[in-house]
């Protein structure tokens, strides 16, 4: 008996450990080698705030902008492209479609990150199948070059590279909603519009507010596709970031770069909770 029970607490400290080991000891240690100091060749254990200044000076701050800003233009099109697609799939698609498109979302992910990143490096060439199709319909007299290397190709590697993550939850949320709800809103004399507005986002907002974060956090350190798609033109905290600890050798400033990046997403995110949270009460109480 005594034998189970220790099975037991093992079995349910194992998530713990894993979280501990892999996550906050990782942290706990960049935590710390962000205070350190920089010599010449190498690091020494010190407490200073140098690296946290140095944050705010330079360009970091532009870049930490343009990474925010280009984050949110990406959630902001996966959420306007998931949305629908989950909706069609939980409300009008047969099951068998529905099962259909599901896996064709998940099929992406069998292919490695970097082969699909410079798969659409090679779409949106010069060279590409994109450009030859745009002349060959009359659309272009050449090739063009604002396709590759922009914004326009970070955000459609981004936006494709992370849309099953928008996706899913939406259509768990929306499978979820109880349709005697929406059969309730009908028969009391409400619209698509109105029911749409009224009982379905305010409903499916766990679902918005969990795609969104899926997505926008680990945009925000993104690190490839700005780097094979974006060029020189698109560069974001992920770049600055990698470039510190694998260029500079400076693990100090990288470190509290992204100790910074992470104090940033920790205040945003509080901050679209509760937004998030005001939005959905203020809607049912309507």
């Amino acid at each position: 008996m005594k034998a189970r029970v220790w099975a037991r607490r093992v079995f349910l400290l194992l998530p713990i450990a894993f979280v501990t080991l892999f996550l906050v000891l990782p942290l706990a240690f960049m935590l710390v080698v962000s205070f350190w100091k920089r010599s010449v060749i190498s690091m020494r254990p010190a407490f200073v705030l140098a690296n946290y200044a140095d944050f705010l000076t330079g360009t970091r701050l532009p870049v930490l902008g343009r990474s925010f800003l280009i984050s949110i233009e990406a959630t902001a099109i996966g959420l306007l492209i998931a949305y629908p697609i989950a909706y069609f799939l939980a409300r009008k698609a047969q099951p068998s479609w529905m099962r259909a498109v599901l896996l064709l979302f998940t099929v992406p992910f069998l292919v490695n990150y970097i082969i699909r990143t410079f798969a659409w490096a090679y779409l949106l060439g010069r060279t590409g199948p994109i450009n030859a199709l745009l002349m060959a319909l009359g659309l272009s007299d050449g090739p063009v070059d604002w396709l590759l290397f922009s914004q326009f190709a970070v955000l459609i590697g981004m936006v494709s590279s992370y849309m099953p993550f928008m996706i899913f939850p939406l259509w768990m949320s929306i499978a979820g909603i109880d349709k005697r709800l929406i059969e309730a809103a009908k028969d009391l004399g409400a619209g698509r519009w109105r029911t749409f507005r009224r009982i379905t986002v305010p409903l499916t907002m766990p679902g918005i507010v969990i795609g969104c974060l899926l997505v926008f956090i680990p945009l925000m350190g993104e690190y490839l596709v700005p780097s094979i798609l974006g060029g020189a033109r698109s560069f974001m905290i992920g770049n600055l970031i990698g470039d510190e600890f694998i260029s500079a050798h400076d693990w100090a400033f990288g470190s509290a770069l992204a100790m910074g990046v992470i104090l940033i997403l920790l205040v945003l995110i509080t901050i679209y909770f509760r937004a998030a949270r005001r939005v959905t009460s203020a809607e049912l109480a309507l």
